[in-house]
C-alpha cells in the first residue's frame, strides 16, 4: 500500500499519523496551533474530519470516491480559494471563514448546524446551502440555492446575489443590504429583519413575517406580504397584483406602486403613496393617501371598512 504524504506547515510540535488503509489522517498539535494545508485534493469521506485551528488553501474537495462530510465537526477553520464538489462538507462546524471559494451544484447542503460563519466573495451553488446555522456574515457572494438559509438566525448579508425558491424560511434576526434576489416564496415566517437598497424579484414574499423593515428597495412580484405583522416599507417601489392583504400594523412611507390592483384587502394599514395605485379593495382600517387611485372597491366584504382613503386632494372614503 502506498500512502500519500501531505505537506503540513506548522509552527511547532506536529505529529502526523496515518490511518492504515485510508487516505485520511489525524493531526496532533502541541503548543500554538496553526496548521496550513494547501494545494491538495481530498476525494474521500470525512477527509479532514474534526480538525481545528487550520488554514486550508488552494485545495479541491472532489473525486471519484465522492466522499461526504469533508470538514464535519471542525472549528477555527479558514478556507481560502478552495473548490468544493462533494456533499455535506461543513456540518457542526464552528468559527469558519471562507474566502474566494466555490461550492458547486454538487455540493449539496453545505453548511448545516454550524455557527459563526463568515464568507467573502464565494459561490454557493448547491441546494439547501445553509440550514439551522447561527451568526452568519456573507459579503460579495453569488448564491444559487433553493431552500437557502432555512431556520437560521443572526444573519448579515451585503453586496450579494441570490437565486432560489423558499429562501430564509423561518429565519430570524436578518440584516440585508445591497442584495439582488430572485426566486419564489421568499422570506416567509421571518422574525426581525431589515433590508435596504435591494432588488427582490419574488412571488409570495414576506408571508407571515413579523417585525420587518424594508428601505429604498424594489419589491417585484405578486401577492406581496400577505398575513404579515408590523411590516414597514420606506421609499420602496412595489410592483405586482394583489399586494399587502390580510396585514396587521402595516406601514408604507413615501412608496411608489406599479400594476398593483386589489391592494390592501382586509389590512390594517397606514400608507403614503407617491403616484398611482391601480385599485384598493376593502382595507380594514387605517389611512391610505395616494396621488391617485384609479379604482376603489368597497363591498362584498366580511369586515367593515374603517379606513380613511384619499386620492389626491379628495377623500374618496368615507364619502363626504
Amino acid at each position: 500500500m502506498t500512502l500519500t504524504r501531505y505537506t503540513i506547515f506548522v509552527n511547532k510540535n506536529v505529529e502526523l499519523c496515518y490511518n492504515i488503509g485510508m487516505d485520511t489522517y489525524n493531526l496532533k498539535v502541541a503548543g500554538n496551533k496553526s496548521i496550513v494545508i494547501e494545494n491538495k485534493t481530498f476525494p474521500q469521506e470525512r477527509a479532514l474530519y474534526g480538525i481545528s485551528d487550520t488554514t486550508v488553501r488552494n485545495c479541491k474537495f472532489a473525486g471519484e470516491e465522492d466522499g461526504e462530510s469533508a470538514l464535519k465537526e471542525c472549528y477555527d477553520i479558514d478556507l481560502n480559494n478552495c473548490y468544493m464538489d462533494l456533499r455535506y462538507p461543513m456540518w457542526h462546524t464552528d468559527r469558519l471563514h471562507l474566502s474566494n471559494c466555490e461550492l458547486t451544484a454538487n455540493c449539496r447542503a453545505a453548511l448545516w448546524y454550524s455557527n459563526d460563519i463568515a464568507a467573502d466573495n464565494c459561490k454557493f451553488h448547491g441546494i439547501k446551502a445553509f440550514r439551522e446555522c447561527r451568526d452568519i456574515s456573507l459579503n460579495g457572494c453569488n448564491i444559487i440555492s433553493p431552500e437557502f438559509g432555512w431556520r437560521c438566525s443572526d444573519i448579515k448579508i451585503s453586496h450579494c446575489s441570490l437565486s432560489g425558491e423558499y429562501a430564509f424560511f423561518e429565519s430570524k434576526n436578518l440584516k440585508i443590504a445591497d442584495l439582488d434576489f430572485s426566486g419564489k416564496y421568499s422570506f416567509q415566517y421571518i422574525h426581525d429583519m431589515e433590508i435596504s437598497r435591494s432588488t427582490l424579484k419574488t412571488k409570495d414574499a414576506f408571508w407571515h413575517t413579523h417585525n420587518v423593515t424594508v428601505t429604498d428597495s424594489v419589491l417585484e412580484g405578486e401577492y406581496l406580504a400577505w398575513y404579515s405583522d408590523n411590516l414597514t416599507l420606506i421609499r420602496c417601489h412595489i410592483k405586482g397584483t394583489q399586494p399587502l392583504c390580510y396585514c396587521t400594523n402595516l406601514t408604507l412611507i413615501d412608496c411608489t406602486m406599479e400594476d398593483t390592483d386589489l391592494s390592501f384587502e382586509y389590512s390594517d394599514v397606514n400608507a403614503t403613496i407617491k403616484g398611482n395605485i391601480v385599485s384598493v379593495k376593502n382595507p380594514k382600517s387605517g389611512t391610505i393617501y395616494a396621488d391617485n387611485i384609479n379604482s376603489l372597491i368597497i363591498g362584498d366584504s366580511r369586515y367593515p371598512c374603517n379606513a380613511v382613503i384619499k386620492s389626491g386632494d379628495n377623500t374618496i372614503y368615507p364619502k363626504q
